[in-house]
């Protein structure tokens, strides 16, 4: 059977582990960022936990497991090209447990790390994602209306980025005064902010993203696509406060 990634678990994949390898204490870029000569480039290589073929010489072969989840985030862990090289030349030291654990422990470093830059989210790292983000000349509407964020998660179906929206709510009164503030001498500031989450919201849902996926590419639009945790932290920040607000994913 062909290799068949779907383009919700690339991004999942990728923005969980924050475009990082997950081998133990490696933790390499995996993005190339673009020069004067050339555009910006991955370099990244999705490992598979159980092998995708069903041979018994594959690394880490499964005959049983499903061949539907074969290529799948939940079967899938991103590492740089030498540790992906090293993980299937040397399958008998480097399990299926091992792999397992080591995505699971990397994508908890990547949420500390979130969680830590949190704490030194200002009005200037706020008005910094506000800019890149607002849309003007739109319609407005009737404004906000609150749904408890675990039923919006529940709606939404977020399984793997449950954690993320949590993260974001801890900040939800810091990015309200924003929004208040600048609604003072800005009066659609608000719904210019919206505007432009809801303009990607639905590009994104015209390709097909779902759940996790949606929620994983917003974010990365959110942060517009910076590899800097206190930029993550900001835009995921003001991405939950719109969760929360409803104006962004199903109601």
């Amino acid at each position: 059977m062909a290799r068949s990634y779907k383009d919700k678990d690339i991004k999942l994949l990728w923005g969980l582990a924050a475009a990082r390898c997950a081998f133990p204490n490696c933790r390499r870029l995996l993005v190339l960022e673009k020069t004067a000569h050339d555009v910006t480039a991955t370099i990244g290589e999705m490992a598979h936990i159980i092998a995708h073929s069903t041979a018994a010489i594959a690394p880490r072969s499964d005959p049983h497991f499903d061949e539907s989840l074969r290529d799948s985030y939940d079967n899938l862990v991103l590492l740089c090209d030498t540790h992906h090289a090293t993980v299937d030349k040397q399958a008998n030291t480097h399990s299926i447990n091992d792999l397992r654990r080591w995505k699971l422990d990397h994508e908890k470093w990547v949420a500390e790390n979130l969680i830590e830059q949190m704490t030194h989210i200002t009005f200037l790292e706020l008005e910094q994602v506000a800019k890149a983000l607002i849309v003007s000349g739109h319609e407005t509407d009737s404004g906000y209306t609150v749904t408890p964020p675990r039923e919006k998660m529940e709606r939404n179906e977020l399984k793997h980025t449950r954690h993320l929206v949590t993260l974001g709510l801890a900040n939800a009164k810091v990015v309200e005064q924003f929004v208040s503030s600048f609604a003072v001498t800005q009066r659609n500031f608000p719904e210019d902010l919206k505007a432009g989450f809801l303009a990607e919201y639905n590009a994104r849902l015209e390709e097909g993203l779902r759940g996790d996926s949606l929620f994983e590419a917003l974010r990365a639009f959110s942060s517009g696509g910076s590899k800097d945790f206190q930029r993550q932290a900001a835009g995921l920040s003001v991405l939950v406060y719109l969760f929360e607000k409803c104006e962004v994913f199903q109601r």
